[in-house]
């Protein structure tokens, strides 16, 4: 298994990683799948050389998971936060891929002006509200109930993690 900075040819296998959560989970909340055209916007906001981030776990060329650091919101005054995903191919899980891509992640971003990181993790979900806690990011509450997916009302956990450059 090889972890690295996801490029642009590894966008067709993070979108259907990503259409396997909207299909399957409550993870995502959209509806309808993805197409790789409408996630290259989304895409081009990582840069190897920022804070904003996406690195992708492979093995035999193809994409088993991956995990990113991008933008909470637009706004000037969350500059120095970011906003954590992790998304593993479902026969991949509990194998510790996801520490291994986080550990990764938190090493190339860590040289950054970072103050918090956060997270929001659709419920129930306890092996990656495990995975968060392990990295030291702490529940600040819940939404309950605030969003609605083929009729099934989804609450989320929000993690925050001090960010504490070495």
């Amino acid at each position: 298994m090889e972890i690295r900075h996801a490029e642009r040819p590894d966008l067709p296998q993070i979108t259907a990683l990503f259409n396997y959560y909207i299909e399957h989970t409550n993870a995502r909340f959209e509806e309808q799948a993805f197409s790789v055209e409408s996630r290259k916007e989304w895409f081009n906001q990582f840069s190897n050389e920022t804070k904003y981030q996406i690195v992708v776990a492979c093995e035999n060329d193809i994409v088993i998971g991956f995990a990113c650091s991008q933008p909470y919101r637009g706004s000037k005054a969350f500059s120095e936060t970011v906003e954590t995903s992790i998304y593993i191919n479902s026969d991949y899980k509990g194998r510790g891929l996801g520490k291994a891509l986080y550990r990764h992640l938190f090493a190339n971003i860590g040289k950054y002006k970072i103050h918090r990181a956060l997270s929001g993790i659709a419920l129930p979900n306890e092996a990656s509200i495990a995975l968060h806690e392990h990295f030291g990011f702490k529940k600040v509450g819940t939404f309950d109930e605030y969003a609605k997916k083929h009729g099934q009302y989804i609450s989320s956990a929000w993690y925050e993690k001090t960010w504490k450059r070495d």
